[in-house]
């Protein structure tokens, strides 16, 4: 494998046995055994077509915001999206940024050109391909109401550009979770807006996050979906289980939403976190009948 790797990367975008920790938010998980940073969809291509046709573990990796990776690692190859990054600003509001954009640039960028609407992704952690996977949002917004067309590239070797409208977006799903494809980039359509206006929003809306959230801790943000009708913090909290431990992961204090990484110096295990996350779902179902659905990606348990 990595011979094949090797003939089709840069030396310096292939990592054998890299601590995923390094990679994911929650700064927990083992090593991945193939770790690599394609630079063009060219390279993409040419990977997911080696893994196909191998029979080998492919996993895809942007920001590592929303994953939580056992302490074993992965086998296979864990292709991250991060310099796959570039961002362009088009005519008529609209402005494209490939899989590997943070989605906080994004924003900042739309900002810069005087565009409104993607306040609310300016404190989003994650990616863009990440974002648009799952239909990220916050604070009464989401990227698929913005979303004009996403660019897949599906089995290994067709590029497809999708309308937004076909996307199926909905509360944290899209499209992209069902039809395998690899995203290559997005495109949001905005509008125009008053720069100072767009600049205070974000200010405003970061602050509001810095006060309810722990962003203090690694965190892969919000743990759990919210369930219909209700939502998964105040169950959580209701079930008596704020600051709740195992090991180095709790139930953040400050928002029962979070499980969060109290741990020093790489002392929390996966585990930690995977059990509490397993604890929680037990509690709060047997408290109120409601079987709580993780939001992040669990990996490698």
């Amino acid at each position: 494998m990595i011979d094949r790797l090797q003939k089709i990367l840069h030396p310096d975008d292939i990592f054998v046995e890299e601590l995923l920790a390094a990679h994911t938010t929650f700064r927990v998980g083992g090593p991945a055994e193939f770790f690599i940073t394609p630079r063009c969809t060219n390279e993409v291509a040419q990977i997911c077509e080696i893994c196909r046709t191998e029979d080998i573990p492919l996993f895809i990796l942007g920001d590592g915001s929303n994953v939580l990776v056992s302490d074993a690692g992965l086998r296979g190859v864990v292709l991250c999206t991060a310099k796959l990054d570039k961002i362009a600003v088009l005519d008529s509001g609209l402005i494209t940024a490939q899989a590997g954009a943070k989605l906080a640039k994004v924003a900042q960028e739309a900002h810069k050109a005087g565009l409104a609407g993607f306040e609310f992704a300016s404190g989003i952690p994650g990616t863009v391909g990440g974002a648009v996977y799952m239909n990220a949002g916050a604070y009464d917004g989401t990227v698929g109401e913005f979303c004009k067309s996403v660019t897949m590239l599906q089995n290994c070797r067709t590029i497809k550009t999708i309308p937004g409208s076909e996307m199926n977006f909905g509360y944290r799903q899209s499209i992209a979770q069902t039809n395998g494809g690899f995203i290559l980039e997005a495109t949001f359509q905005l509008h125009p807006g008053n720069t100072d206006e767009i600049l205070a929003k974000m200010r405003d809306l970061n602050n509001r996050r810095r006060k309810s959230q722990p962003l203090e801790y690694p965190s892969a943000g919000s743990t759990f979906k919210r369930p219909p009708g209700y939502f998964a913090g105040k169950l959580i909290e209701d079930s008596g289980l704020k600051g709740f431990t195992i090991g180095g992961a709790q139930v953040s204090e400050k928002h029962a939403g979070f499980v969060i990484n109290i741990g020093q110096a790489g002392r929390t295990s996966a585990h930690d976190i995977y059990n509490l996350i397993q604890e929680v779902q037990r509690q709060v179902y047997e408290k109120f009948q409601i079987q709580l659905e993780p939001e992040v990606k669990i990996l490698g348990f």
